[in-house]
């Protein structure tokens, strides 16, 4: 079985506990992942910001811990629990409900920010999702995000090495089918009005002690990438009649493969 969204159910005890690799690959790539969004958000103190998928909560605590107002919302029921419980041993206050990002219980233009990472290769419908995180955020609210290149390089080293030969991963955690280039994930944000900014490699970089790969900044695109994109202002909106012009003049023009 493909892209098994099961595993996280599975495994949603072990999420803190560290005996699971593949939960430990995930935490790590937090310190990357948050180099990369501290680069385009000046703070998150008193920001409303929606981690979309977000799991056992690895990443919804360390945007906490950052002063922001953290709704976390997955479809794992077993997962949005282990995060509650953990969060509640952390005296952190997290808005953590069990839904899908094809249809997310939040008002039209109701939060500054949304963090989607590790999710849009997995979504049963990323269109659907996208007009999602468009609808919900704020005018001139921005998208934060990363995701796996469909190339034949990262479906080598995700699928093949990483599940198959390392077991780094759970074996059908992905499926290559699913994976997205930038160049169409840029046209799915521009289509939808938002102005996307310049996209980013992400990869491993090193070990830690326990022999497990740190993550960081990475010169190719062709496995992890990061992006941003950014919902046009209110103004812009009403000037316009419509969203889509502004993404349309601020798509990235160079390095999308």
């Amino acid at each position: 079985m493909l892209n098994d969204l099961s595993i996280y159910g599975t495994y949603a005890s072990h999420w803190w506990d560290g005996s699971q690799r593949f939960l430990r690959l995930l935490s790590n790539l937090v310190p990357a992942r948050l180099s990369y969004f501290d680069e385009v958000v000046s703070t998150f103190q008193g920001q409303t910001v929606l981690d979309l998928g977000c799991g056992g909560g690895f990443m919804s605590e360390a945007l906490a811990k950052r002063g922001a107002t953290v709704i976390g919302i997955d479809p794992s029921e077993a997962a949005v629990a282990a995060a509650q419980t953990h969060a509640h041993t952390e005296g952190l206050e997290i808005d953590y409900r069990v839904s899908s990002g094809e249809a997310l219980p939040l008002a039209n233009g109701s939060v500054d920010c949304v963090v989607c990472v590790d999710v849009l290769e997995h979504v049963a419908d990323v269109d659907r999702v996208i007009d999602e995180i468009a609808r919900v955020l704020k005018p001139g609210g921005l998208f934060l995000f990363d995701t796996i290149n469909r190339t034949m390089l990262a479906s080598f080293v995700i699928v093949y090495v990483g599940e198959r030969v390392l077991r780094l991963l759970p074996r059908g955690t992905h499926d290559p089918a699913k994976f997205i280039t930038p160049a169409e994930l840029s046209a799915k944000l521009v289509a939808r009005g938002l102005s996307v900014g310049p996209f980013v490699g992400l990869g491993p970089c090193g070990l830690d002690r326990r022999l497990d790969f740190t993550f960081g900044r990475f010169s190719s695109l062709k496995i992890m990438y990061a992006g941003q994109a950014r919902a046009p202002a209110a103004t812009e909106q009403a000037g316009n009649g419509r969203a889509g012009w502004i993404g349309m003049m601020s798509a990235p023009d160079a390095g999308l493969v």
